[in-house]
């Protein structure tokens, strides 16, 4: 079957930076399931994105559709036909549906009788006629929060689409989408090249573009070619450019044809806290910062220019005269800001509501400073420290640079408290308590700012559980699922011998000296959440379900703990013994709960006077030896199921030789209790029957 290249291209205004990425892999792969939802087979596919474009390049795309056989079942052949074999009503009609006579139809015989049926064969549809259905589904599926229109258009779409390229082959398709006509003609840059470029086959969209039309289409390329000239600029500067992936990326989007130009400013502003005047580079003018090889800022910047100007100096002087106001803005919060200490912005929280229901953020500064002494003597740490980091924790957002810079939390309540002469773990704290803020963040090094980073996470976590707001579905407007997890990562990662149901008490109490009272039960809920976002946090990690549901089953308090069994169990799966011993342990529990169903007596001791067969008793004694160890030495989870793997052979044996229910009521319930013991080493690390074979 012939084939030939398909290329769309939708012209618009320009598109959201930070979406743009997201949008042409969302179009690609819409027009690809496109295809393959029609029967249309093809080779490679490319995407293009660019400030004002999204394009397709289909390669060898079939033409038209395969042909295919048509089978249609009709009624039964004894409903067909008459006595006389005259075709019945029923047999009329389905020959008339099918646009053949009676005698054109065809017999089949199943297992289930003879039936009318009609073969036939349908053409399969062209590609030319297909693919502007396609090309609207695909667009039509777009994730747009707002569509907007405009002019006195209907259609409607995430910025105005001035052109239109649908190619296939050297043929224009002829199309009306998004109310603009197809053709062959896309446009160049904006400003080197704003005429329009004729397209004569889809192969030569790229490389047209670039030549001619100073515009690299290809995202990927564009996005990395900025990267090398960024590094290259830092590199002559005598530095190295920090490149942060998501800023790269939103770079990437905002440029078609990117030039990168190094500047320079004062070297006075450096007196100002590096992170301040980083975040005036990259929130407001999309800059990358450099510095040196000891990694202090230096006093440039590297933008990406849209154009190729003749005067780059011009360029270069017009950003710095641009980011000077930035810079002189940061330098003046700097400096307004510690004209008082930071215990100075405390009574200002009391007019700042942190929930309507839970009071301001004072009342919630005074509760994680409590809370947080309660963790902190847990974790040895110096109680004073733990109470004064709770009692700053959140003034820094009174200050006029977090006022300006957000994302500056914490980090210039270190730096206030730090300029203050606070106690070095009390300053690190304060940037402390709000990590990790994303996935895969570092964590509190110090034992104060972990107990001030748990307390703040618990807090909220409480608090609007406890007002019945938890999350629901996609909707976690207080980020609840994400502090959950920065609790147990902290605990776990951190090896912090803590009680996690102890530290939601706490908190829960602390709401209370408060005046809040919440409804019985909210410990339960705040822990199974909790539970859920740890189930999240091992499957994350590649931790098996059955792994997990054999630990949560011994129900462990202590996060840390809880780690430690799963490593335990996961390392005794590797053995050789484990899925004997497994089945053993299913076997057990199994007969244990039907004793008890039948409300049969199992104690708790066995009597060796009514152990009567050889494999009880040798089992029993390895049963008492392990105890006697596991209760005497020191426990180590890993360890312990290592040791109980030698277990196989006179658990194999017992359950071979010996018969557990027996009519003897006091033998049998000895051997219960024997099973009973058995059961009970395992689930000193974990319910191994709940292991998968």
């Amino acid at each position: 079957m012939e084939r030939k290249d398909f290329l769309v291209e939708l012209g618009t205004e320009e598109l959201p930076p930070k979406a743009l990425k997201k949008l042409a892999d969302a179009f690609s792969a819409g027009i690809v399931d496109g295809l393959n939802n029609e029967h249309l087979s093809h080779s490679a596919v490319h995407s293009y994105a660019a400030p004002r474009r999204l394009a397709v390049w289909v390669e060898a795309l079939q033409t038209a559709q395969p042909d295919a056989q048509t089978e249609r079942r009709g009624p039964a052949v004894q409903a067909a036909f008459d006595d006389n074999g005259l075709p019945t009503r029923a047999a009329q009609g389905f020959a008339r549906s099918c646009g053949v006579e009676v005698e054109q139809l065809e017999t089949l015989e199943t297992g289930n009788g003879s039936w009318l049926v009609h073969r036939g064969f349908e053409q399969g549809k062209s590609a030319q006629a297909l693919l502007p259905a396609i090309v609207r589904q695909a667009l039509d599926k777009l994730h747009i929060p707002k569509r907007m229109s405009w002019g006195d258009l209907t259609a409607e779409f995430v910025r105005p689409v001035h052109w239109l390229v649908l190619l296939f082959g050297e043929a224009v398709i002829d199309a009306e989408i998004l109310a603009v006509k197809s053709g062959r003609e896309s446009r160049g840059h904006r400003f080197h090249h704003p005429v329009p470029i004729s397209i004569n086959q889809p192969s030569e969209y790229a490389p047209l573009l670039e030549t001619e039309g100073r515009v690299v289409a290809d995202f990927d390329a564009r996005r990395e070619a900025i990267r090398g000239q960024v590094q290259e600029a830092a590199v002559r500067l005598g530095g190295k450019a920090v490149i942060d992936e998501a800023l790269l990326s939103e770079v990437a989007g905002m440029v078609e044809w990117p030039v990168a130009v190094a500047g320079s400013f004062e070297r006075r502003f450096l007196g100002v806290p590096a992170e301040a005047l980083i975040s005036a580079m990259k929130g407001h003018q999309k800059y990358f910062h450099v510095v040196d090889g000891d990694g202090k800022l230096m006093p440039n910047f590297i933008t990406v220019s849209n154009i190729d100007s003749k005067d780059m100096n011009a360029v270069r002087r017009g950003n710095e005269r641009v980011i000077r106001p930035r810079l002189a803005d940061a330098e003046f919060f700097w400096n307004q800001d510690r004209r008082q200490p930071l215990a100075g912005y405390r009574e200002a929280l009391k007019n700042v509501v942190f929930q309507q229901q839970l009071g301001t953020l004072y009342d919630k500064s005074e509760r994680i400073a409590g809370l947080a002494v309660v963790i902190a003597e847990q974790l040895g740490a110096e109680r004073a420290a733990a109470e004064r980091a709770g009692q700053l924790a959140k003034c820094d957002l009174m200050s006029e640079m977090v006022g300006e810079f957000p994302e500056l939390q914490g980090v210039m309540g270190r730096y206030y408290a730090a300029h203050d002469g606070e106690p070095a773990a009390v300053a690190a704290a304060m940037d402390e308590q709000y990590l990790p803020r994303f996935a895969g963040d570092r964590l509190p090094g110090g034992a104060v700012g972990q107990a001030l980073a748990i307390a703040d996470k618990l807090d909220t976590l409480v608090g609007i559980f406890g007002i019945g707001q938890p999350p629901t579905g996609s909707k976690d407007p207080f980020a609840l699922r994400r502090a959950a997890l920065g609790v147990l990562r902290i605990i776990i990662e951190r090896r912090l011998a803590l009680d996690l149901t102890n530290l939601i008490d706490e908190s829960i109490a602390h709401y209370k000296i408060g005046g809040h009272e919440f409804d019985a039960g909210l410990d339960g809920q705040v822990f199974d959440f909790m539970v859920e976002r740890l189930r999240v946090y091992y499957t994350d990690a590649g931790v098996a379900p059955d792994v997990f549901e054999a630990v949560l089953a011994v129900n462990e308090k202590f996060p840390s703990e809880f780690d430690d069994r799963i490593r335990a169990v996961n390392s005794f799966r590797a053995l050789a013994e484990a899925e004997a011993l497994t089945a053993a342990n299913k076997r057990a529990t199994n007969i244990l709960r039907q004793a008890s169903e039948a409300d049969v007596y199992v104690p708790d001791d066995v009597d060796i006077a009514l152990l009567q067969e050889n494999a009880e008793k040798v089992l029993n004694d390895h049963i008492e030896a392990m105890t006697d160890k596991f209760v005497h030495g020191q426990f180590d989870y890993t360890q312990a199921l290592q040791d109980l793997a030698a277990l196989r052979e006179p658990v194999d044996v017992f359950f071979d030789e010996v018969m557990v229910m027996v009519e003897d009521t006091a033998v049998r319930s000895n051997r219960l209790a024997l099973l009973k013991r058995l059961r009970a080493l395992f689930l000193l690390v974990a319910d191994v029957s709940q292991l998968q074979g």
